[in-house]
Order: C-alpha cells, then sequence, then structure tokens
C-alpha cells in the first residue's frame, strides 16, 4: 500500500498539508527568494482581512511559473498520484472474484460480497458471472430485494444461457419469501422450459434441477393456502412525533431559533424561545459532501496481494448519497466511485462526477478538502460562481471606499439584537443572507461563510494554493470541458461551456479563485459526517463497535453554530442529512452552540477520572491514551497525537515486552502519526522500529511491514537537509 494512503486516514486539512508540504520541500520553495515574497504578500492586511490578494498572487504566479521549479512539481505530485490507481483492469476483476469465490466457499458471505463488488468495478468478460455470484452472496444474507437486483444486472450482462436455470432458480426463492407468487410461478414456468430444451443437461443435473422446481412449487402452494401475517408494527408507517415547525427566515431551521449577527460573535444563531432537550433544531441536507476513504479493514486472513483487500468506506457507501451499500452500481468511468443505484449514479455524473471522474487520482491524492473545494463549484455551477466571485471584488472595491472615509466593516455591518424596530429593508443584510434577508442552504451562503484567513499560517495559505494550482492544471491537461447546470423553474438545464486553451482561460482562474476560498473556509467549516458501525459476527470484516468519518461535508446553517466546549445540542447524521437536537433546556435568548471536537473533550475528561483509581500501567489508561491520539489525529493535531501514543506505547510495553507484537503494532501507529505530522527524524527511527518488531512476528510481506518500508521511501526523497529535521 502507498504511504499516501496513510494520509488520508487523517484529517483531510492535514492530508492536503502534507502532501504538498512534501511537494514545497522537495523542490526547496523554502530557500526560493521568490516564495520568501509570496510569504510576505501574504501576510499584508488585505490578505489577512479578506484575502483580497490571494487569489490575485495565485494566478499572477501561474501565468508566469518557473519552468524547472514547475516541471519538478508535477513529476513528483504524478509519482504520488500513481499509489490512487483508479481506471478499470481486468485483472483485479479476475483477482476479486476469485477472492470472493474463496470467501463464499468458507460461509463468510459478507466478505464474499464486498469483494464481488470489488470485481464489478472493473471492467471484465466475466462481469455477469461477478453479478450473478454476489447475488447469491446477498440471497445468504437475506437480502433478497438486492439478489434480483444482481440477477438483472446479470442477465443483462450476458449471463450464459447454460446456468439460467440456476440464477432463475435462485430468482424463484427470492419471489416466494419476499411473497410475489404470481412473479415466482412465471419464473418457474421459464425453467421448466429451459430444462425441456436444454439436450446438453445429464440426466443427473436434470433432476437435480426438477427436484428443485417441486420443491419450490410445494413452497408457493403452502404461501398461497396460508394468509400472511404481517405484525402490525410493520404494516403502519412509522410517525414523527417530533415536533418541527419551519423558520420562516433560515432555510432547515426550526422556528425555535434566529439568526443574528454582531462583529465579535459574526453570524450565530439564539433562541427566540425556551427549548426542551430533544426539541429539534436544525434538519439539513449537506450543500455538498465527499466520501472519506478512511482507514482500510482488512479481511480476515486476506494475502498480500498486487491489489488491495482492504475495505474502505469507498466500499461500504455510496459515493452520492453516504447510503450504506449492498449491491453497488459502479462507475462507467473509474474503479473507485460506487453507488446505491444507478439513479445515484447518473445524478453524480450529471452534477460533478463526469468532471472529477479523469481527476480521481490526483483528487485522492491531493486529499477530502481539495476535492469538496472542486465538487462545490462544480455542484453550484459556473454562472453562480462567477457572479458571486465577481460581486466579491465589487464588495472589495466599496470596502476600500468605506476604510477611506474612515468606517469600519463592522459600522456597517453590527449586531440585528436591538434592530426590531427598524423596516426589513433598512436593517443591514446580514452575510450570506438573500436580497429578502432569509438565509437559505444555498451556494451564496457557502460562499460568505468565514475563511478566518489570518488564522492560517502562511505555509498553510501557500499550500492550499498549490492544491488549486494542481487541480487547475491537471483540468487544462485532460481538456475538459468545465458547465454549469443550473436547475430554472421548468427543471431544465443549462450548459455554458468553458473551453480550455493552452493558458488558463479566464473562466478556469475564476472557478480556482473560489476553490481556494473553499480550502480556506473548510479549516472552520467544514463538517465530519459520522456513522457507528457495528461489528458484525461470523465473517465480520469490522474488528468492533466504532465511530467512523465517512465523509467531509458543507452545511450552511449548521455552520452558523458557534463552537462550545460545554455545548447546548447533540448532532446526529443520516446519509448526507444532519439533525441538531437540544441536549440540555436553552433559554429565550441564548446562544444555540456545537462542540467540534467532543471526543477528545470526553476522552480528556474520562482520562482524569481513569487517574483517580487506576494505576498509571493499567490497560484502560493505554486504552484511552490509544483513543486520544486517535481524536487529535481526526483533528489534525499531530504533535499532540503523538505525545499520548508515546505514553500508550509505555504501557504497552510494560504489559507486553519491548519486542512485543502488540508494541510493534502501536509503533506502527506512531510512525503513521509522525509521517502524517512531517517529523522526519522521528518518523524514520520509528519506522525502523516497528519494522524490525513486525518482521520478526508478522513477516517481511506483512502490509504493515510494506507500509513502514513505503513510507521510509518517501521521507528519504527529501533533500538530505530535512532528514534530520524534527517537528
Amino acid at each position: 500500500m502507498s504511504p499516501l494512503r496513510l494520509l488520508r486516514r487523517g484529517t483531510a486539512r492535514a492530508a492536503d498539508e502534507d502532501f504538498l508540504r512534501r511537494l514545497a520541500l522537495g523542490n526547496g520553495v523554502g530557500k526560493d527568494p521568490r516564495a520568501a515574497l509570496f510569504y510576505k504578500q501574504e501576510g499584508n492586511k488585505r490578505f489577512q482581512n479578506r484575502e483580497y490578494a490571494a487569489a490575485r498572487i495565485l494566478y499572477s504566479k501561474v501565468e508566469v511559473p518557473s519552468g524547472s521549479r514547475r516541471a519538478a512539481d508535477e513529476d513528483f505530485l504524478r509519482r504520488l498520484a500513481l499509489g490512487n490507481g483508479v481506471g478499470k483492469d481486468p485483472r483485479a476483476a479476475l483477482f476479486y472474484k476469485q477472492e470472493g469465490n474463496k470467501r463464499f466457499q468458507n460461509r463468510e458471505y459478507a466478505a464474499a460480497r464486498i469483494l464481488y463488488s470489488k470485481a464489478v468495478s472493473h471492467n471484465s468478460p466475466e462481469m455477469s458471472l461477478c453479478y450473478a455470484n454476489r447475488s447469491a452472496a446477498l440471497f445468504h444474507l437475506g437480502q433478497f430485494e438486492d439478489c434480483l437486483e444482481d440477477i438483472d444486472r446479470a442477465q443483462a450482462q450476458g449471463y450464459p444461457d447454460r446456468l439460467q436455470p440456476k440464477i432463475l432458480l435462485r430468482k424463484t426463492e427470492c419471489l416466494l419469501l419476499l411473497g410475489r407468487l404470481q412473479e415466482a410461478a412465471g419464473v418457474i414456468s421459464k425453467v421448466e422450459s429451459k430444462i425441456a430444451m436444454d439436450q446438453s443437461l445429464t440426466s443427473t443435473t436434470r433432476q437435480i434441477l426438477l427436484r428443485k422446481i417441486s420443491q419450490l412449487k410445494v413452497k408457493a402452494h403452502e404461501k398461497e393456502s396460508s394468509p400472511l401475517s404481517v405484525p402490525e408494527a410493520l404494516s403502519k408507517t412509522q410517525k414523527d412525533l417530533e415536533f418541527w415547525e419551519e423558520n420562516g427566515k433560515i432555510s432547515s431551521a426550526s422556528s425555535s431559533v434566529s439568526l443574528n449577527f454582531n462583529s465579535c460573535k459574526g453570524r450565530h444563531l439564539v433562541a427566540t424561545k425556551d427549548i426542551l432537550p430533544g426539541e429539534n433544531l436544525v434538519k439539513e441536507e449537506a450543500f455538498v459532501s465527499v466520501l472519506s476513504p478512511g482507514k482500510g479493514l482488512l479481511l480476515q486472513d486476506s494475502a498480500e496481494t498486487t491489489w488491495d483487500t482492504r475495505v474502505t468506506n469507498g466500499d461500504l457507501h455510496c459515493h452520492r448519497c453516504l447510503k450504506q451499500l449492498l449491491a453497488s452500481v459502479p462507475c462507467g468511468g473509474c474503479s473507485y466511485a460506487k453507488y446505491c443505484s444507478k439513479k445515484c449514479a447518473q445524478l453524480a455524473w450529471e452534477h460533478y462526477h463526469s468532471t472529477e471522474c479523469p481527476l480521481g487520482a490526483l483528487l485522492l491524492t491531493l486529499g477530502v478538502f481539495s476535492h469538496v473545494a472542486l465538487r462545490t463549484v462544480l455542484v453550484a455551477g459556473f454562472a453562480e460562481v462567477s457572479s458571486l466571485v465577481k460581486q466579491f471584488h465589487g464588495d472589495d472595491k466599496e470596502l476600500y471606499k468605506t476604510e477611506a472615509r474612515g468606517k469600519s466593516l463592522d459600522e456597517t455591518r453590527d449586531s440585528t439584537a436591538g434592530m426590531e424596530d427598524l423596516s426589513e429593508k433598512a436593517k443591514p443584510l446580514i452575510p450570506g443572507c438573500e436580497d429578502d434577508g432569509q438565509y437559505q442552504g444555498s451556494y451564496q451562503a457557502v460562499f460568505n461563510l468565514l475563511t478566518h484567513a489570518e488564522k492560517h499560517s502562511p505555509e498553510h495559505k501557500f499550500l492550499c494554493s498549490l492544491s488549486i494550482i494542481a487541480i487547475c492544471k491537471k483540468l487544462l491537461d485532460t481538456n475538459l470541458t468545465i458547465f454549469s447546470q443550473e436547475s430554472c423553474e421548468s427543471q431544465s438545464k443549462l450548459k455554458a461551456h468553458v473551453k480550455l486553451s493552452a493558458e488558463l482561460s479566464p473562466e478556469l482562474k475564476i472557478l480556482g479563485e473560489a476553490m481556494l476560498r473553499h480550502m480556506l473556509q473548510l479549516q472552520c467549516n467544514a463538517q465530519a459526517v459520522t456513522a457507528i458501525r457495528e461489528s458484525e459476527s461470523g465473517d465480520s470484516i469490522v474488528a468492533d463497535s466504532e465511530e467512523v468519518r465517512l465523509a467531509t461535508a458543507l452545511f450552511p446553517v449548521t455552520s452558523l453554530l458557534n463552537h462550545s466546549c460545554d455545548p447546548n445540542t447533540s448532532v446526529t447524521f443520516s446519509g448526507t442529512a444532519v439533525t441538531i437536537r437540544a441536549s440540555q433546556p436553552i433559554p429565550r435568548g441564548q446562544e444555540i452552540f456545537h462542540c467540534y471536537d467532543q471526543a477528545v473533550e470526553l476522552l480528556m475528561r474520562c482520562r482524569m477520572d481513569a487517574e483517580n483509581f487506576l494505576s498509571a500501567e493499567h490497560m484502560l489508561v493505554g486504552e484511552i491514551e490509544d483513543h486520544l491520539a486517535q481524536g487529535y489525529a481526526m483533528l489534525g493535531k499531530w504533535q499532540e497525537a503523538a505525545r499520548h501514543l508515546q505514553r500508550s506505547i509505555q504501557i504497552v510495553e510494560t504489559r507486553h515486552g519491548p519486542s512485543s507484537v502488540e508494541t510493534g503494532h502501536e509503533l506502527f501507529k506512531l510512525a503513521q502519526v509522525l509521517f502524517n505530522g512531517f517529523a522526519v527524524s522521528e518518523a524514520l527511527c520509528t519506522i525502523q522500529r516497528a519494522e524490525t518488531v513486525l518482521s520478526v512476528h508478522c513477516g517481511p510481506q506483512n502490509a504493515q511491514v510494506q507500509e513502514l518500508q513505503e513510507m521510509r521511501a518517501c521521507l528519504l526523497e527529501l533533500p538530505r537537509s530535512l532528514l534530520h529535521r524534527v517537528e
């Protein structure tokens, strides 16, 4: 596995920074006077206030890049992306099919289903067999509707005629179990006809098939003679008992809250009445979401092969709606994107994936935040993006005029509190609101989310710029056509083509400027879409129950909530939708708060409690330290994560010994964290220790040993002056 995949296991922000930090450092950016000039310009007042110069600097540099530096950048990024192949390979399809067959024979049906799904993601002459085999796994898992869909897909792909009786009998059994007796009878007749006409069948095979048909007829007769008894709980649609009254001013928000603004808190939500615990406050669909690959989960007893048998979020969830996948529908152009239905696949293609598909390897390499930035402008459409970028530049000029007259932005956009007596037209608009004062979950609201550019380091802003340059360059190289898709009242879609020439077109520069803005916004406005993944029995592919990060998304209304370590709300997700409920009584006039890093806060309290009654070497203390390290890694705080892992390692060493396999696994985690945090010297030392221990216990072909070797190779590509650097 490529070391780059390790980066994708952390936060998208960290992945973006670390990939491109290596890209920048590997080309001597730190010693380039032009880069120093860039950093100086980045720090000026205009950029810090509203990044007015950021995009201008970015695209002025794009026009006249250094030839050698640009070539080195492109070559390095190209090599990084090699480990993220998303093309279709018939050999991979055959491999995954064979691996799935092994699992199926061992009755590991859940694992077999996933491997067959990996197989159908690649073009293969045996595609029909892959679908048919997956239908068999789904049948044994009790997923009869999905089984029927896969049977239809297998037949559409040219399933061999000699095997038709077998798959039709499976279809009959599914229909009977679903109570669709008339359809089942029709399929039985079709099977009988095929058996009668097929002269190639041996007498033994014919007898087996006829015996099976006889058994199915008996089942059908039994179901006809006994009326179906559906439990009352299942025959009724569950009613939503939660009270909900839509807010007239804020889309997706309850009437129990209002939108306020002031120079200190910015935009924020306030309770308009006394709110009880459990009351819904926000129910919002994401404006845009991108599935996070997440960490790979090895199937039990997986062999080390050319193709990756790890199971990631991309294998388990729809790449558009995040619904759990049972019978995935693959993208026709790449092996990475998988969907829950043809409808999701088509909608994704129309709105963004037709542009993203050829960029798959690059987007996986740059990380989720870069991907979200691109998808945001694609979903919005060029016309909307262009309009707001131009409006933003117009506001820029007006701001300078205002400042020249001695007025500040805060004076023109102060709090709405105490302004009830003003008419709607007299009130200053809160940023992001429409002309009528309503705050919609629209691209205008997304565009006006704060970037907090003054809080980002110059290095980070430079790396964000490099990310956008890489995407724009790839769009240029692939000669793609970027188009806007807008829904008119008639629901017709307009396509405004933007042609790419040898140089960046004005349209592409506009998209790039917007993407850079979104990259900076995501640091404080991105929402991690999470879910609880339960362990399964038998052929489980998941170690235990845990909260996993499914996607990174932008929720314009949810982003209005300010952070508090003592929040008064709780957050749950269903697909791409978020629901925010009051977790405690909220009196009228109190601000609505949300906690962005609640896991770390709770774990810190847990550790403090544990210190009162557990010894410092207790294994439970080590587990808490380990989970804290995971929490800080999710936030991209690599130094904190490393400190907690080092404490966990001390406890594991005390209990199991410094050369134990348990210590080796902990050292592997520490190596990942140090690698992501770009602590080069410490990472190399830890990689050596982990490799030595794990090679003894697991052998040199072990997946973790291979990753450690690739991490070391990646770090050793850096200039010599950086090899002893510790951050």
